[in-house]
Parts: structure tokens; C-alpha cells; sequence
């Protein structure tokens, strides 16, 4: 019986960080390939990579992508990498990336209707950063309420699905955020 072959250990392309890696986060944009894929299905990805590639805007870094993907997201991001789906558009050093915004303390009791839209439209993002494609649906309806009683039954809903996707800290935080909806 021939001795077993030793483990090859491929680098990752370049921008693609392994956890606790110290590189500065990268940002990712889909190459014409992966905007092809998006579209046509030509390649039959499979559901966990197209989900990945589904989330590669531009904006987010390799960080913030992380853990929107659930199973193996550095090995993802590195074989959407490698096909030619997606490449790197610029890396951000750690002291240049924008705080996440935080909630106002106190909400206004009546809102104009422009204000519930950007409310709406920022309850929709933060779910589909939460949840990525998984929350299509639900974020679909969201966007087609029109007052803020329409809108509160979704955002229970959502901040459920989070709880189960993502933990109850996770859940907390979203309603807490959308509270004053």
C-alpha cells in the first residue's frame, strides 16, 4: 500500500482572509461573470455560492460578508474568487470604515410619511444584512407596506427569523433599532 500523499494546503487568492488573519478587510465586486450568473444561472452554482455571490455588492468588505455566510465563508468568498465570479475592488484599513449608525434614543411621536420610507427602506437593509437571501421574501413585503401599522406584524416576524438564524442578541438589537415603527 503506497504511503497517503501529503495535505496541499492552497493560498488563498489574493484579498481573501482566513480568520483572525491581520490583512485590512477587502471589498468585493462581481466581475461581468459573476453579474452573468446572477442573471442566467449559466454555471449552476450551488445554492450556498450563489447566496455568497448574491451578497457581493461593492460596499461590504470581506468582514462584513463573513457572517452573512453561513457555512465556510472565507473558503466561499476564496472559490467565488478563484472562478472568476467576483474580484477585489479595493482593500479598507481598519480605521477608515464607517461606524454602523445608531438608533435615535427618542422617536418623534408622529412621522411624515418621507421619514417612514427611509425608516422602512433601513429596517429592510439591516434585514437583509442579517439574513441575506434567505430574507427576500419577508423584505419584499416590508417594502410594499405603506404605514407603520402595516409595517409592525413584518417587523415581528423579522426580528424572529433573526432570533433563529442568528441568535437572540442579534434579535434584540434589530428590534431595539426599529422600535419607534
Amino acid at each position: 500500500m503506497p504511503p497517503a500523499a501529503p495535505a496541499v494546503k492552497l493560498p488563498a487568492p489574493t484579498g481573501v482572509r482566513s480568520p483572525g488573519d491581520a490583512c485590512m478587510p477587502t471589498i468585493f465586486r462581481k466581475t461581468a461573470k459573476g453579474v452573468s450568473e446572477i442573471a442566467t444561472r449559466e454555471h449552476r452554482l450551488a445554492p450556498r455560492m450563489r447566496g455568497a455571490l448574491i451578497m457581493v455588492d461593492g460596499k461590504r468588505s470581506d468582514a462584513d460578508l463573513r457572517p452573512l455566510i453561513a457555512q465556510q465563508p472565507d473558503e466561499t468568498l476564496a472559490a467565488l474568487a478563484e472562478q472568476g465570479f467576483i474580484e477585489v475592488l479595493a482593500t479598507v484599513p481598519a480605521a477608515a470604515q464607517v461606524p454602523r449608525a445608531v438608533a435615535p434614543a427618542a422617536a418623534a411621536p408622529a412621522r411624515p410619511a418621507a421619514d417612514f420610507e427611509a425608516r422602512r427602506g433601513a429596517a429592510v437593509r439591516a434585514l437583509n444584512d442579517r439574513l441575506g437571501p434567505h430574507a427576500e421574501t419577508l423584505a419584499m413585503k416590508m417594502e410594499r407596506t405603506r404605514t407603520a401599522d402595516e409595517l409592525r406584524p413584518l417587523l415581528a416576524d423579522a426580528v424572529r427569523f433573526i432570533g433563529h438564524a442568528r441568535g437572540r442578541a442579534a434579535a434584540d438589537d434589530y428590534a431595539a433599532r426599529f422600535a419607534d415603527l
